[in-house]
């Protein structure tokens, strides 16, 4: 029998393969090594003549003496041997010249990466899809391209399949960077995008481990802009955006149309010192506007988790970014079918007894929310995303007696929680990916209301405040209102306010809601009164007067007594208090209005 195997193989791995398959299909074999016209090594199987031999030695077919299966002598043969060699090849990736670069840039060859995805106790790789991808374009059979061959383009440089993360079905994508920069072609996009359909019709999340240079300039023909072409990545992402989630990790610089997919993606994850995405390369860059920049400056995790909002977090490396995506999906179900899971339930990292410390009585002196989150939320589950952006509110999925919840959160250890326009953008993508999901919102209002000034008008405060007053009311998922301590101005209505049919408002001893602050409201109220004056003792005293009597009609007993909220609840209750309205409504049902959907993005 005659075996070809690929060109570069040595002396000792033509004899190991001749004598292997000699063994294994009981003939003499000859390999033959690229085009060579002479066989590198021959192995003849030897054989002991036994009563199943033929005349030649060789053992012919045996009927078992107990009457079995005489196929079961049979094995695989040359056809499979062959097979598994290009398989072999496949799974080597692009050039080992940039299979080499890749420690130099502090990444893992993409099918490493899989490993470290799935290969843990709770994972596997289930199967892959395409694997022979754009296979004939560079590896005619029986008669591959070299380790260094810039024309390798295994799999076209597109990983697609299925696997379980942590215990939960995924479908997953992932570029290999030593193919072609990771770029995109016909063949890895059609895998693309049947990954995409396919994840619509089982219901499970999916996973985009990007690090793609864009679309493969020198082979557009057939899949830039056809119907079954890259822009059909964006409708599928559209149609899959609120149906399952869908998480994206960036590795390495992701370059016009692979920078939309990060986007598109529910939740981003950028790796430090690796990811970048933009628009344009930085030579594009300098072509089209004459700006000279580095790609991180254009587009790396820092530009995306502080200025654009597109990150969602950052990975300190390839493993962190991968426990950050473990432990992002235990708030989220597979589908907008299911609830989320639940876990045991926890106490929370400090005691519930400082909540009423921790909240200062003065409306305008700052503290931390979290410290209060600290105490109402199970320990370890508190989760924050994209806490650079817009950090005047918190945005952070955790648990309460194990239910996942989504916070929505003022923060008045940053400008006092005033709500500019990307605290409020942030929070309306966040409410409804949360809702999307059926995960049970939170919010916690201590917020003088949206800031004024020319520079948040331009800004777009209101575009940005009524995206997210449309989020609070258009969402359907169980939510519970604190006010912490002050809901001042449209601060009330976008923290899921009395108005907007929470299914309770509640109220802690700290609580304000009014309009406006007392100084605010004394200043524009009385303002001539006051002026009117001349004596500065008796204008401070009634300045002062007059503050309390105002603080007295927004005081929370009053809204409690007027029934405007729920109820005033002692600040060490207020976990239990949560724990047992979230648990009483988790089937409550919430309808919208008959229509095709709203017109506010």
């Amino acid at each position: 029998m005659k075996v070809r195997i690929a060109a570069g193989a040595s002396d000792e791995e033509a004899s190991a393969i001749a004598a292997a398959l000699a063994e294994h299909v009981g003939d003499t074999i000859e390999v033959y090594v690229g085009a060579d016209d002479e066989p590198m090594a021959t192995h003849e199987h030897e054989t002991e003549p036994t009563s199943g031999s033929g005349a030649d030695g060789r053992r012919g077919p045996t009927v078992p003496a107990d009457g079995g299966d005489a196929d079961a002598e049979l094995g695989p043969t040359e056809r499979e041997a062959l097979l598994r060699e290009e398989i072999a090849d496949i799974l080597e990736g692009g050039p080992e010249k940039y299979r080499d670069q890749l420690p130099e840039e502090g990444k893992l060859f993409v099918r490493d990466r899989l490993d470290l995805w799935f290969g843990g106790e709770n994972d596997e790789f289930l199967f892959e899809d395409g694997k022979f991808a754009a296979f004939d374009d560079w590896h005619p059979r029986g008669m591959n391209t070299g380790p260094d061959d810039d024309d390798r383009l295994p799999a076209d440089g597109l990983i697609t399949g299925a696997a379980t993360f942590e215990g939960r079905d995924v479908h997953f994508m992932a570029n290999d960077y030593t193919v072609k920069r990771g770029s995109m072609a016909a063949k890895g996009v059609e895998k693309f995008l049947r990954m995409q359909q396919r994840a619509l019709k089982s219901g499970n999340p999916v996973f985009y481990l990007m690090d793609s240079s864009g679309g493969r300039i020198d082979q557009q023909t057939g899949f830039f802009a056809n119907r079954e072409g890259i822009g059909k990545y964006y409708y599928n992402h559209s149609m899959l955006s609120g149906r399952v989630p869908q998480i994206c990790v960036l590795y390495g610089p992701c370059i016009a149309g692979a920078a939309y997919t990060p986007v598109f993606a529910d939740f981003t994850i950028m790796v430090e010192g690796m990811s970048a995405m933009a628009i344009a390369s930085p030579r594009m860059v300098r072509m089209v506007t004459g700006e000279d920049i580095s790609m991180q400056d254009l587009g790396g995790p820092a530009v995306h988790a502080r200025e654009s909002g597109s990150a969602d977090l950052i990975a300190r490396d390839e493993e962190h970014a991968r426990e950050l995506v473990a432990q992002l999906i235990t708030y989220l179900p597979d589908n907008a079918d299911e609830k989320p899971p639940q876990q045991e339930p926890i106490g929370p990292a400090k005691s519930s007894e400082g909540i009423d410390a921790v909240v200062p009585q003065h409306p305008n002196k700052g503290y931390d929310m979290t410290d209060v989150i600290e105490r109402l939320v199970d320990e370890g589950s508190y989760f924050e995303l994209r806490p650079d952006y817009g950090p005047e509110i918190v945005t952070a999925y955790a648990r309460i007696d194990g239910r996942p919840i989504g916070i929505v959160a003022n923060q008045p250890a940053n400008r006092a929680g005033a709500i500019f326009p990307d605290a409020a953008e942030k929070a309306a993508e966040f409410i409804w990916k949360s809702d999307a999901f059926n995960v049970p919102l939170l919010y916690l209002c201590d917020t003088p209301g949206f800031m004024a000034g020319s520079q948040v008008e331009k800004e777009g405060i209101l575009e940005q405040g009524k995206k997210m007053i449309y989020a609070t009311s258009a969402a359907t998922v169980p939510q519970q209102t604190v006010v912490v301590r002050k809901a001042y101005g449209a601060g009330i209505y976008a923290m899921g306010g009395p108005a907007y049919d929470p299914e309770s408002v509640i109220g802690l001893p700290s609580g304000e809601i009014g309009i406006m602050g007392p100084e605010a409201a004394i200043n524009a109220v009385y303002a001539r009164k006051l002026a009117a004056i001349d004596d500065p003792e008796e204008r401070e005293r009634t300045e002062r007067e007059l503050r309390e009597e105002y603080r007295e009609d927004i005081d929370i007993h009053r809204m409690a007594s007027e029934v405007v909220i729920d109820e005033i609840v002692p600040p060490s209750a207020l976990r239990d208090e949560l724990a047992a309205r979230f648990d009483f409504y988790a089937d409550v049902e919430t309808s919208l209005p008959d229509k095709k959907h709203g017109t506010i993005l």
